[in-house]
């Protein structure tokens, strides 16, 4: 995607101007991102999908000030003619092509930080209350219409006692309604409450922003993970090499121990030693690489994968022409590292992968295909039989 050709999904700005004005900084309204927009699934097979156990889903109904939410799977639910109730399904992208193509329309955003597409299906008067978000999020009208009031408010205070996050006391500054094919994109903790005017679905393209205690906690565990695979394992947590450094198999020695009259009191060697220890591991950027491409690339926990012969068509006199990713595999890259579906590639990051990574599909006349390595083409064959990737024809 050319971060500097202007699109009319953000209004005419280009992904550069919409990044540096706007992203994580102040809310937009953009009429008719969408012209003519259809929603990539209908009313019907919306609630049908909240009838699968595969499926997150969450119906949210209000009756006054009483607030009640309930977890799918849902083999009934209410009817359309009755008011303020709301249906939300999760990660649909991961369960069709569809939703998936126009999640992908917002890869001017690093696929680390793009999340999911949920889709909320609403009566008249539906909605979930006033509330804020700790993430980014497009809010795209797909059908009907929905009145948004928002604004970006200091105080977040939530109401006690309820099964949903609403804030106390919600001041907007802004309203609009939407109709299908508008958008209003809202950064981080920007307060703001929809409510369907009649029936109506939304769709939220949200973007994942883990907290440094996150960061910090997966970067122990990685580091605690290499500390065994340098103690002796063959390979890494992730079945990749150890990372080079200092084995820690020294055991501790206290030849100058004197005898205590305290046995009960831990030796100040013993301490030192510990601290001396931990000094030893890097925590450095080639831990953050393998950490943070091994987690951000973990699939859906819905995922479920279909191999090469559940794909295969050898009706088709057309020959396969093109590789392309499955919707469910996430596919990441820092420098020669290539990291798939939580595991790091068996294969350096080589100009064909990544331009596989960053397209999601790579033709097989490309001059970077015709390039790969024996190890890219073994690669490409395991993936392929996994149901990672698929061979179509176009």
């Amino acid at each position: 995607m050319n971060p500097d050709q202007p699109l009319t999904l953000l209004g005419g700005l280009t992904p550069a101007q919409f990044m540096k004005t706007y992203w994580q900084k102040k809310p937009l309204l953009i009429r008719q991102a969408i012209p003519d927009f259809k929603s990539p699934i209908s009313v019907a097979a919306l609630k049908k999908m909240s009838k699968r156990d595969d499926v997150e889903s969450r119906l949210i109904q209000r009756e006054k000030d009483q607030w009640q939410m309930d977890c799918g799977p849902f083999s009934r639910l209410p009817k359309a003619s009755t008011p303020d109730w709301t249906l939300l399904v999760q990660s649909v992208d991961i369960h069709d092509d569809a939703a998936c193509e126009l999640m992908n329309q917002f890869r001017f955003v690093p696929d680390a930080r793009l999340d999911d597409l949920m889709i909320s299906l609403a009566t008249v008067g539906g909605g979930v209350g006033p509330h804020f978000d700790s993430y980014d999020v497009f809010l795209l009208q797909a059908h009907g219409r929905r009145r948004w009031q928002f604004g970006q408010q200091s105080d977040l205070s939530l109401v006690d006692g309820l099964p949903l996050k609403i804030l106390s006391d919600f001041i907007p500054e802004q309203e609009f309604v939407l109709e299908p094919g508008d958008m209003l994109y809202l950064p981080p903790q920007a307060a703001h409450d929809g409510v369907a005017l009649d029936e109506c679905m939304t769709i939220s393209i949200g973007f994942r922003a883990p907290d440094e205690a996150a960061l910090a906690r997966g970067m122990l565990e990685a580091a605690a993970d290499q500390i065994v695979a340098r103690a002796g394992l063959a390979s890494g947590p992730y079945g990749e090499p150890p990372l080079p450094g200092p084995k820690l198999e020294a055991l501790y020695r206290d030849p100058k121990q004197a005898a205590t009259s305290h046995p009960a009191e831990i030796p100040d060697g013993l301490i030192q030693t510990a601290v001396k220890a931990v000094s030893k591991i890097q925590f450095n950027e080639a831990l953050a690489h393998r950490f943070l491409g091994c987690w951000l690339t973990e699939p859906n926990q819905a995922a479920v994968f279909e191999g090469y012969e559940d794909n295969y068509d050898e009706d088709e006199d057309k020959p396969y022409t093109h590789w392309v990713l499955d919707r469910r595999t996430r596919m990441l890259y820092r420098g020669k590292q290539l990291f798939i579906n939580g595991e790091v590639a068996a294969v350096d990051a080589e100009a064909g992968l990544k331009i596989l990574a960053d397209e999601r599909m790579l033709a097989g006349s490309h001059p970077a295909a015709k390039k790969f390595s024996q190890e890219a083409v073994e690669a490409l064959a395991d993936w392929l039989d996994a149901g990672w990737i698929h061979l179509i024809r176009k």
